[in-house]
């Protein structure tokens, strides 16, 4: 059994992080309600006896004693993080395993991945390293960030780099939260093009998950249960509802949930790593199947059912339909209509009581709509994990390396165009009340941060 350790920057990185361990200790105490410490649970989490000072307690088998993730936390503002370690998960974090500061990079792609690059190389690295230490076999890091922000984009990119130096062997899988159109970081398009340089030269696999799309997701989870249909009931304590039973208002963007579906997207990418199944897929076969040349290693995901364990109780998907949805715009997690588009390779990663026929009929029944390239039209590849996801009968995640990431890229690189054509100024100066001089000297400064990586970027 392989190991991955899951790498948190910046506070939506930490924060979809905090929500992925939390649904998969729930979704292993289900699974393992002896208590047993199995390699199932060992693919994320350690065993160790805190009666054992130092890295001497890690326990290789028996009963659990204390579980610690395999994660290493990193923000350059400590909001987030303390937040985490004063929370129900505070136990599963290793403290020998955070690095923080408290300054932030103020959301300045250049400040992140120069500056507290530079500054904190040595003890990322020591922390990297540590974590690599404590796995038998390790295969993947999970590098978790945004695009918008400065020490998601600038030291995520530069730790992804960093990775590919020191461990050259170990995949580097990257979920990357992308900015909407309404995105209130206003250098956040400077920021999203100065990282995809970085992430096309050093990610294995990009995860690009759009902040709209996840928004309209739960958008019309709160109108399916607004609207009342059959046995649609919001679960209590639900993650699309507040503290007071109420579903959030619409003009807020329910964070919690949004981060809770990216999550499952993480689980449910793993489930065949960690659990048993009669068509097992392992990490590196995604890599190996679904990127065929390096660079061309985006991939769109899409997941079903959407709603997920903690949120609402709704009446099970058939089997059929959920591969039809996972086709659908409506279940992308990126703002694309791949039946309108090119397929280089697609893969199907199905969870529960599901026959290896169904997946081929299904497959079958699908091809006539979508286009495959001439060179791989039989480009799927398929996964069967016999461990249903908590609270479901099965569920569907598709990854599929497709051409309609473009408009995102182009769309992004527009907004970059006109912001770089104003220098930012006026943006600042209409956005922000804040005086003049002060706005003349953040724009200078920004743009003479990352002027000289312009050029690099639409070479």
């Amino acid at each position: 059994m392989t190991q991955s350790v899951v790498v948190q920057v910046g506070q939506c990185g930490n924060q979809i992080g905090c929500c992925f361990w939390d649904l998969a200790l729930r979704e292993h105490a289900a699974v393992n309600q002896k208590g047993i410490y199995d390699e199932a649970i060992s693919s994320f989490f350690r065993n160790v006896d805190t009666r054992v000072v130092g890295d001497g307690g890690s326990i290789s088998k028996g009963k659990i004693c204390s579980l610690k993730a395999r994660a290493v936390l990193i923000d350059m503002e400590e909001g987030v993080v303390n937040e985490i370690l004063q929370g129900p998960l505070r136990d599963v974090f290793d403290m020998n395993q955070l690095i923080t500061d408290i300054s932030g990079s103020g959301n300045n792609w250049a400040v992140g991945h120069k500056v507290f690059g530079s500054l904190y190389q040595d003890q990322l690295l020591e922390k990297l390293r540590k974590s690599a230490e404590h796995c038998d076999c390790l295969q993947c890091f999970f590098i978790i960030h945004s695009m918008g922000g400065g020490t998601g984009s600038g030291l995520g990119t530069f730790l992804l780099k960093m990775l590919e130096d020191e461990f050259p062997e170990v995949y580097r899988f990257v979920t990357s939260i992308y900015p909407s159109c309404e995105d209130d970081v206003i250098t956040s398009p400077y920021n999203s093009i100065l990282a995809m340089k970085e992430l096309n030269e050093h990610a294995d696999c990009v995860l690009p998950i759009d902040n709209q799309s996840l928004f309209d997701i739960i958008s019309k989870i709160d109108l399916m249960v607004n609207s009342g249909k059959l046995g649609t009931t919001v679960k209590p304590k639900s993650l699309v509802t507040s503290s007071s039973g109420a579903l959030k208002k619409c003009h807020k963007k329910p964070f919690d949930a949004m981060n809770n579906i990216v999550a499952n997207l993480l689980l449910n990418l793993t489930s065949s790593a960690r659990f048993e199944g009669s068509l097992n897929m392992d990490l590196n076969e995604i890599s190996m199947n679904l990127v065929p040349f390096p660079q061309l290693h985006y991939l769109v995901s899409s997941l079903t059912p959407l709603y997920t364990l903690a949120d609402v109780n709704i009446p099970p998907r058939r089997l059929d339909q959920m591969f039809s949805d996972a086709f659908s715009k409506d279940h992308q997690l990126l703002q694309a209509d791949p039946k309108h588009s090119l397929y280089l390779a697609c893969a199907l990663m199905v969870r529960g009581n599901v026959q290896i026929s169904d997946l081929r009929r299904n497959i079958e029944r699908l091809k006539p709509s979508l286009q495959f390239v001439s060179w791989n039209q039989e480009g799927w590849k398929t996964s069967l994990c016999s461990i249903p996801p908590v609270g479901h009968s099965h569920s569907l995640l598709a990854l599929a390396n497709n051409t309609c990431v473009k408009p995102t890229f182009m769309e992004l690189k527009e907004r970059f165009m006109r912001l770089y054509k104003k220098k930012l100024l006026f943006s600042l100066v209409t956005l922000l009340d804040i005086p003049i001089p002060h706005v003349l000297e953040q724009a200078v400064h920004f743009v003479a941060c990352t002027r000289h990586f312009f050029f690099q970027v639409f070479q």
